[in-house]
C-alpha cells in the first residue's frame, strides 16, 4: 500500500510515538503528533537499547554505526548485595552491543529527526477520545478541537487514556514492588563500562553509565506494600532510600552516599492488550504491552512496533488490513518479552537457600547467560 499523502495522527510524543511518526513520514505519510505536555521533557533517567532496538534506530537514521549519544556496554556484572562481590559476568550478546542512553537524549534525537522530516508536532494537545468512522478516525482533543486522519496511533504510555476505547476499563494490579530512580554525576571511568546488577533478598539495584561516563544511572527495586502511587515523577527522600538499602555495600553503597535527588514509583501490572486495533485506531508501545523493567525492553519493543507498523502498511492494501497484520505480528512477541521480564522480577529477589543456589548456578553459567535471551536481542524488525 502506498501511504504517500495518507494522514496519520500519533497520540503521544514519547520514544515510541516519535519513532512511529518518523517511520511513517519516511514513507511519505502526512503525520501529526499530539503530545499532552506543554514541552518535551523527561525526568533524568537512563534506558538500555539492545541490538533489536538499535536496528530500528539505525534504520530510522538517528543512530550511526557507533551512536554519539549512546554509551556502549561491555556486558553486565552480577553482584551480591553485601559487599558488591562479583558473582558472574554476562558478556555482550552475540547479536550486538547494548547502548545506554539518557532518555532525554534519545527523545531529542527522535524529535529533531521528526521535525527535519516534516512531521507536525503539537504540544499541549491532550486527547480526550478517538471515534472510528468508516473511512477515517476522528480525534477529539480536550479543548474540543476535532481532527480527522485515515489512521490514529495511540502511543500514550502504560496508563493510556486511549487503550480503554478498544479494551474497556481495566484495573491494574500492584506488583508489590517499588522503584527508585536517580542519576548522579560521576568521575570514575572504565575502559569498557558495564552495567551492574546487584541482587539481595527482596531487592536489587541496576547501575550503568551515561553521557560518556559523566553520569551514573541508578535504579533500585524493593518489595513493599505500604506505598502504591503509580505516577513515576514523585519526588523521593534520599535518606529514606539509603535506609532501605543500608545493607548494600560495594559500588552500590558508594553511589547511594552521593544521591541527593531521587524519584520513585510503584510498579503496576497490566496485561498485554487483548485488542490492539479496530481498523482505524491502533495501540503502540506501552499502551499495547506495558512491561516490568526487568528485561530493559520497554523502549526496544516500542521501536520494533514503530517499524513493523510502517512495514505492515507497505505490505498490505487498506488501513484495516495493515493494522490487522501489525497486531498479529506484534502480539506474540510482546507477550513473550513481557513474560520474560516478569520471570526476572522473581529471579532477582530470591531469599535464603534459593538465593545461594541461584548464585552457585550463575557462577557456572553466567558467561553463557546471554544466550538464554538471544531470541530477544537477535530479532531485527528491519530485516
Amino acid at each position: 500500500m502506498n501511504i504517500n499523502g495518507l494522514n496519520f495522527c500519533v497520540i503521544g510524543g514519547g520514544i515510541g510515538g516519535m519513532a512511529a511518526a518518523l517511520a511513517l513520514r519516511s514513507q511519505g505519510a502526512q503525520v501529526t503528533v499530539l503530545e499532552q505536555a506543554p514541552e518535551l521533557t523527561e525526568v533524568g533517567a537512563g534506558l538500555q537499547i539492545s541490538a533489536n532496538g538499535m536496528a530500528v534506530l539505525r534504520a530510522l537514521g538517528v543512530a550511526g554505526k557507533v551512536p554519539e549519544a549512546g554509551q556502549i556496554s561491555g556486558g553486565t556484572v552480577l553482584r551480591d548485595y553485601r559487599n558488591g562481590r562479583v558473582i558472574s559476568r554476562v558478556p555482550v550478546p552475540a547479536a550486538g552491543s547494548t547502548y545506554y542512553y539518557h532518555r532525554a537524549d534519545l527523545l531529542d534525537l527522535l524529535h529533531k529527526a521528526a521535525l527535519r522530516s516534516g512531521v507536525d508536532i503539537r504540544l499541549d494537545a491532550p486527547v480526550a477520545t478517538v471515534h472510528k468512522h468508516p473511512s477515517e478516525a476522528e480525534i477529539v482533543l480536550e479543548s474540543g478541537e476535532r481532527l480527522r486522519a485515515e489512521c490514529a496511533i495511540a502511543a500514550d504510555g502504560g496508563r493510556s487514556a486511549i487503550r480503554p476505547i478498544l479494551n474497556g476499563p481495566e484495573i491494574p494490579v500492584f506488583s508489590r514492588q517499588v522503584a527508585w530512580r536517580a542519576t548522579i554525576p560521576w568521575t570514575q571511568r572504565e575502559e569498557l563500562p558495564c552495567a551492574s546488577l546487584t541482587m539481595g533478598p527482596g531487592r536489587h539495584v541496576v547501575t550503568y553509565p551515561l553521557r560518556d561516563q559523566r553520569l551514573v544511572n541508578f535504579v533500585a527495586i524493593e518489595e513493599r506494600s505500604d506505598w502504591q502511587e503509580e505516577g513515576w515523577r514523585r519526588q523521593g527522600d534520599p535518606d529514606d532510600l539509603r535506609t532501605r538499602f543500608a545493607d548494600f555495600g560495594g559500588p552500590v553503597g558508594d553511589i547511594l552516599s552521593k544521591i541527593d535527588e531521587v524519584h520513585l514509583w510503584a510498579l503496576f501490572l497490566r496485561p498485554v492488550a487483548q485488542i490492539w486495533q479496530n481498523g482505524r485506531l491502533a495501540l503502540l508501545g506501552d499502551a499495547a504491552h506495558p512491561t516490568l523493567p526487568f528485561m530493559a525492553q520497554g523502549a526496544c519493543l516500542a521501536l520494533e512496533d514503530a517499524w513493523v507498523l510502517t512495514r505492515a502498511f507497505q505490505d498490505n492494501s487498506g488501513v484495516a488490513r495493515a493494522l490487522a497484520t501489525y497486531e498479529a505480528t506484534r502480539r506474540p512477541r510482546a507477550r513473550q518479552v513481557v513474560g520474560a521480564a516478569g520471570a526476572n522480577a522473581r529471579n532477582f529477589h530470591l531469599r535464603g537457600p534459593m538465593r545461594l543456589a541461584a548464585q552457585a548456578a550463575l557462577m557456572a553459567v553466567g558467561p553463557r547467560l546471554a544466550r538464554r535471551y538471544e531470541w530477544i536481542y537477535s530479532y531485527d524488525a528491519t530485516a
